[in-house]
């Protein structure tokens, strides 16, 4: 039978519904014809599946990114962030975009291996990666697989810098790994904000830290001498975005030394699944958020251009714009020492040994 494609809310899962996968060559649409009754599930639980990997680093040559290379440990995200620009990816796994993606997952295995490999290559450049760059690279998952940390232990290892940014309060377990990297200049962080408040943080990000958790997380990271960041992300026009100069006092408090900001993305089933989650939990706001949204895009939900993806247009843009420069100016963000602080050493990069090679 076919997984049900009417939208209902589910305890503790972002997504209400889960939209056909566009590669597929049939559409199932549920019809009412007063006979097939179906109890929704109040919880639906999360399967998890392997996959072995055959390459370790992606690559991109995005303009709007400060990377060019990225390892991603999992696909989809439990995390459940109702925004998420990375949903539409899982439909290249023959899975839903919608409650798929955060309840149905895969986790690479052999990654750190292929890692190994791909770092002692006489061709390798070091380069800082991004650790994640699609999903979470400490969603919950991670406490039981530790992959991240494993990549972590091998980076350190070989003294390759890596760039970390996430919304989870687990990425404390790794301190250890971290602090010793941030010695050598091999780490930098930047700690997700969307909201300081809890039940819209619980209904946006259902599965994620919450804003508390995420505040103490900066402030225990910087007291162990891991640079760290904030990244005001999403800002949802109408709904997040008076929120913008409390999260960031918020984290100047907890310690964080830079900050940046990126606009709502709702690429491919990211939109309809997000006005449905408007409809559903915030009825009386979802017309203006939804218009707001089109003003920032140029009539339209979603702006893919190098330049515009992440930033939009127009005068609410330019408005976020002056807001976020002078709470930054005032709170003492993106300073010359700050950015310094942050620099990553490339220079002491030292290819890993191959496993099993005793005399090297």
């Amino acid at each position: 039978m076919p997984r049900s494609t009417a939208a209902a809310p589910h305890k503790g899962r972002g997504a209400t519904f889960d939209p056909d996968n566009r590669f597929a060559p049939t559409r199932v649409e549920a019809e009412d014809d007063g006979w097939w009754q179906e109890d929704v599930p109040e919880r639906l639980a999360t399967e998890v599946r392997e996959e072995r990997a055959r390459s370790a680093l992606s690559w991109n040559r995005s303009p709007d990114l400060p990377f060019d290379r990225s390892l991603n440990p999992y696909r989809g995200c439990e995390h459940g962030c109702i925004y998420c620009y990375a949903r539409p990816s899982h439909a290249y796994w023959d899975l839903s975009p919608g409650l798929d993606f955060e309840s149905r997952l895969i986790a690479r295995t052999g990654l750190v291996e292929r890692l190994r490999e791909e770092l002692a290559k006489p061709g390798h450049v070091c380069r800082s990666i991004n650790l994640a760059g699609n999903t979470d690279a400490y969603q919950p998952l991670e406490a039981e697989r530790r992959t991240t940390r494993e990549v972590l232990a091998l980076l350190l290892e070989c003294r390759h810098p890596v760039t970390l940014v996430t919304k989870s309060a687990l990425i404390l377990r790794d301190r250890d790994l971290l602090a010793e990297m941030a010695r050598h200049r091999l780490v930098r962080v930047m700690i997700s904000l969307t909201s300081l408040d809890r039940d819209l943080k619980r209904a946006l990000e259902p599965r994620a830290a919450s804003p508390a958790a995420r505040l103490r997380t900066i402030e225990q990271l910087t007291a162990a001498g891991v640079p760290v960041g904030t990244l005001i992300a999403p800002v949802i026009p109408g709904l997040t975005d008076h929120e913008l100069e409390r999260l960031l006092g918020a984290a100047r408090e907890a310690g964080a030394g830079t900050a940046g900001w990126m606009l709502l993305r709702l690429p491919r089933e990211v939109a309809p699944l997000f006005e449905e989650w408007l409809e559903t939990h915030y009825p009386e706001r979802a017309a203006k958020v939804m218009s707001l949204i089109r003003q920032c895009r140029d009539g339209e939900v979603y702006d893919s251009r190098f330049g515009k993806r992440m930033r939009g247009e127009g005068i609410f843009v330019d408005l976020l714009e002056q807001r976020f420069a002078r709470a930054c100016r005032q709170l003492g963000f993106n300073t010359p020492d700050a950015w310094a602080a942050q620099s990553l050493d490339t220079a002491a990069f030292r290819p890993p040994r191959a496993q099993g090679d005793l005399f090297a």
